[in-house]
């Protein structure tokens, strides 16, 4: 009986001790779009969202300069998001070429994105 309940209470300490802890991430996208012809929406799409590759969340061009951006605040424990842009809902950027990713370290951050559209290049700010 000794036996079981030791390895019982090792069991759940292994579990329990496994659990990662969240941490808050506010992100934000931006990707210049200028040169671009025909843009009517820029998406993006991501191991991240609620529907993760399957949908567009639009990004938003308030002061119509050509550069889309998106802020979005997420709680976790991953190590990091892939994601490519995606025009007028289908066109995706970067056509054989890796995903665009974002590296997450173990503690609260900001995150601020740059990029332009259909360009590996990418410029990433933490705080």
């Amino acid at each position: 009986m000794k036996k079981t309940i030791t390895i019982l209470a090792l069991a759940t300490i292994v579990l329990f001790s496994c659990v990662q802890k969240e941490f808050d991430k506010k992100i934000t996208l931006f990707v210049d779009t200028n040169g671009l012809e025909n843009v009517q929406s820029i998406g993006v799409r991501g191991d991240f969202l609620p529907n993760k590759w399957r949908e567009n969340m639009a990004l938003t061009d308030e002061n119509k300069d050509g550069i889309y951006e998106i802020t979005f605040n997420e709680k976790t424990a991953v190590y990091g998001i892939d994601f490519k842009f995606v025009k007028n809902g289908n066109e995706f950027e970067l056509l054989d070429k890796n995903n665009r990713n974002i590296v997450f370290e173990y503690k609260p951050e900001t995150i601020i994105y740059k990029a332009t559209f259909n360009d590996p290049k990418s410029e990433i700010t933490k705080k």
